[in-house]
């Protein structure tokens, strides 16, 4: 009865043997993002292949999910409602975690690409990478308030789903840019890859991307949070010293003319 047990073991344990032979060598074009004062955005070229110890598997092809999340943070989303004329404030829910950006890359159609089951244990998707479980208590329809969230960020380009954007080749090499805006948010930028078969994530990877602020951007950054005083004498005593300085400039010209 023992060697019948373990036999069974065995048998159960060959798929997970399989499924690990497949694992991801990931690159980055590059792993840090500096925000300058004329910072308009960057494009990330993500890279890599796949390395085995045995032939190619068959069945199922290869399929690769890229994604790239920002910083979480809680998101209050308000509802308006038009009474008496006027748009007000009628109901709100605080998101749990909203990453402040989140893009998504596909080598297929999402849903053949890696299925519902993988996809919300993964947080692959972007209505699965907003976590609002903590608000569905306080509201039934508290996803309705996320959906919304996904809705406004992708129209500021801060959200995207890029289905069929991952080049595979040969079942080994995999190759996409991920297009990252102006207005992005310091942190550290998750950065993962998934590879599955059938659906079913077989190996997985991760890392980040450093996006800072630098320069004087970052001096200015720094000095509204740590000495708001004087960041607000500075600006004040800026705007004084432009105003005073166009105004010469207007008097000079005129008395020229």
């Amino acid at each position: 009865m023992l060697r019948n047990f373990l036999a069974a073991a065995v048998c159960l344990m060959l798929p997970l043997a399989a499924a690990a032979k497949e694992e991801v060598v990931l690159g980055l074009s590059q792993n840090r993002v500096a925000i300058t004062a004329n910072f308009d955005g960057s494009e990330i070229l993500v890279f890599g292949a796949v390395k085995r110890e045995d032939a190619i598997p068959e069945g199922d092809p290869l399929e690769v999910v890229v994604t790239v999340s920002g910083p979480l943070g809680p998101i209050t989303v308000r509802r308006k409602e038009k009474r008496f004329g006027i748009w007000v404030n009628t109901d709100s829910v605080t998101i749990d975690g909203a990453p402040s950006f989140y893009a998504v890359a596909t080598s297929a159609p999402l849903r053949k690409t890696i299925s519902l089951e993988e996809d919300i244990l993964n947080r692959v998707s972007i209505d699965n990478a907003i976590n609002s479980i903590g608000a569905r208590f306080d509201k039934a329809d508290a996803q309705e308030f996320a959906k919304a969230v996904a809705r406004i960020r992708t129209d500021n380009g801060l959200y995207s789903l890029q289905e069929e954007a991952v080049k595979v080749s040969e079942q080994t090499l995999f190759r996409t840019s991920i297009a990252m805006p102006a207005n992005l948010t310091e942190g550290d930028y998750e950065t993962r890859v998934l590879l599955t078969r059938g659906g079913k994530v077989i190996s997985s990877f991760s890392t980040t991307i450093d996006v800072r602020k630098v320069g004087l951007e970052r001096w200015l950054f720094n000095l509204s949070r740590q000495q708001p005083l004087i960041y607000g004498l500075l600006s004040l005593a800026i705007a004084i010293i432009s105003g005073w300085a166009a105004s010469a400039f207007f008097r000079f010209v005129r008395q020229r003319g």
